[in-house]
């Protein structure tokens, strides 16, 4: 492979690459603010010029103040390059680092600082604004104009998701960019010239598409925040986990910001995968983390309607085990969810398989608008791991299973997950069955129906993986402690198998991790 020298250091490049391109990929920060991997060249910021030292010099006119004739002559100087538009090339030697880029970045800090409010302590991106990084990197000197600042529009509304404030705005163009090459929607542009310069909307339009929040995640100052986000939370309180998006079958890779004092998720952001997501995400699934805290189930219920009441964790295991007992093996339906990891799938059916029940059903959610984009057409993350749980048996909708329990076929029913697409009316055959038991994280239809309900943890506290629409399978890890008494479902399953005198041949996740490996062995 070609290589060129970036400051003493050996750089490989593919053809076609730029400076840019080959240093970010060997982990190499060239200071910038318009350049992004996933978007178009803009090189308007000019804050990653670099000095070729190699080749024919390029040179620029200039006056230098000659101290013997006490006068400014005639000079040149090294004309630098951006090197997010300089193209690689074999043996080059690439300076980032020398005196007179040196002063070229702190003379483009400064420039941009000239006008820019000084409202960090109220600003959304204090504590990962990269003027405020590389204003202590590359400037660290006083501001020397000592005029009143350009003022212009703040707190604009753009739509229902993002905030504009001009102010804030260093015109690298990368919202606009987003919309046009990812979302692939006009919606914003940019008017005037120099220090009057703002982002504005397309007349008559909002910022209203499936990618709006993305504009404010490429924002690399706090010109554009999200309206969730907002006032809600200091990044510098906030820690992060890996996890994976669970708004749909794309299985978009996430990074989960929370509060560790709190336990609670406060964001989530796109993690770059480049088979997956590349470096995006659509807003539903950004927002899927609010579900987190909301509607959760905290205490195992027994009951139904205005006779459900809570009881004990080992009550309720009892409760569950004896009404699963009095049904027949051959009646019992055993309802994967599409929702939840391919461990809580593969837990509750080897519990179906040792208790001999074979009527496996799939409880999915519906109703989504796909794209071309990122977007699948199927809601659920996990619809091919849990089919890849069940051992290549067949799982049948929930619309078969309320017309098995109308006729007969069904008595019982063991039930993974809140998330259905039926509606709780859509259930009632349900709620006529005594031996219903649910084991959720959320409220929901599925739970509501139950006659007996156990809490499992939520997938921001389990180790676990999802299998996505292109077969890929993904692993993400816990990022809160679970409430006290809860556990992830497969250990409650687990449990639930030891109350009905069953031993499912695991003792670990990694034990029963071993099951997914046999799972996809048999599937093929």
């Amino acid at each position: 492979m070609a290589k060129f020298t970036l400051d003493g250091k050996e750089i490989s490049f593919e053809a076609g690459e730029t400076v840019m391109e080959a240093a970010w990929r060997e982990g190499i920060e060239i200071p910038h603010y318009c350049w992004h991997p996933g978007l178009s060249v803009a090189a308007n910021c000019r804050m990653c010029l670099v000095h070729v030292e190699s080749g024919r010099q390029m040179a620029m006119p200039q006056l230098a103040f000659d101290e013997a004739k006490g006068e400014y002559v005639p000079s040149t100087k090294p004309k630098l390059q951006p090197a997010c538009q300089l193209a690689a090339a074999e043996d080059m030697v690439v300076s980032s680092t020398n005196d007179e880029v040196k002063t070229a970045q702190a003379s483009v800090q400064e420039f941009l600082l000239l006008n820019h409010p000084v409202d960090c302590p109220i600003c959304d991106q204090a504590g990962e604004c990269k003027l405020q990084d590389y204003y202590y990197e590359h400037q660290g000197t006083a501001k020397r104009k000592l005029t009143e600042p350009v003022h212009k529009p703040k707190g604009v509304r753009f739509g229902p998701t993002i905030v504009y404030d001009a102010e804030r705005c260093i015109m690298c163009t990368r919202c606009i960019r987003v919309c046009d090459e990812v979302a692939k929607d006009h919606v914003l542009d940019m008017r005037e010239r120099g220090n009057k310069n703002e982002i504005v909307l397309a007349p008559g339009r909002e910022l209203d598409h499936k990618y709006t929040l993305m504009t404010e995640h490429v924002c690399p100052v706090g010109a554009l925040t999200s309206q969730d986000f907002r006032f809600k939370a200091r990044v510098w309180f906030l820690k992060s986990g890996q996890g994976i998006c669970t708004g749909c079958a794309t299985g978009c890779n996430t990074h989960v910001d929370y509060d560790p004092r709190y336990g609670k998720v406060y964001r989530l952001r796109p993690r770059d995968n480049a088979e997956v997501n590349q470096f995006w995400m659509c807003d539903d699934g950004m927002m899927t983390y609010t579900r987190h805290d909301t509607d959760r189930l905290l205490m195992p219920t027994a009951g139904r309607g205005n006779e459900r009441a809570p009881v004990g964790e080992n009550e309720a295991l009892d409760l569950a085990a004896k009404k699963l007992n009095a049904v027949e093996a051959s009646k019992l339906a055993v309802v994967l969810s599409a929702q939840s990891s391919t461990e809580d799938n593969l837990a509750l059916a080897k519990l179906a398989a040792v208790l001999g029940a074979d009527r496996l059903y799939l409880a999915a959610l519906g109703g989504w608008e796909g794209d071309d984009i990122l977007r699948s057409e199927d809601r659920n993350p996990n619809r091919a791991g849990a089919t890849q749980a069940a051992s290549g048996a067949s799982l049948k909708p929930v619309g078969d299973l309320l017309a098995d329990v109308q006729s007969g076929a069904v008595q019982g029913v063991l039930a993974l997950g809140w998330a259905t697409a039926e509606k709780l009316e859509d259930l009632a055959p349900l709620a006529a069955l005594d031996g219903v038991v649910s084991l959720a994280s959320h409220v929901g239809s599925l739970p509501a129906a139950a006659s007996v309900t156990i809490p499992v943890a939520d997938i921001f506290e389990i180790d676990g993986s999802f299998v996505n629409a292109k077969g890929l399978t993904q692993a993400f890890q816990p990022a809160l402690s679970a409430p006290d008494g809860i556990e992830p479902a497969w250990k409650t399953i687990s449990q639930l198998a030891g109350k009905l005198g069953k031993d499912l041949g695991f003792k670990d996740i990694e034990g029963l991790r071993q099951g997914i490996v046999d799972a996809m062995e048999a599937a093929q």
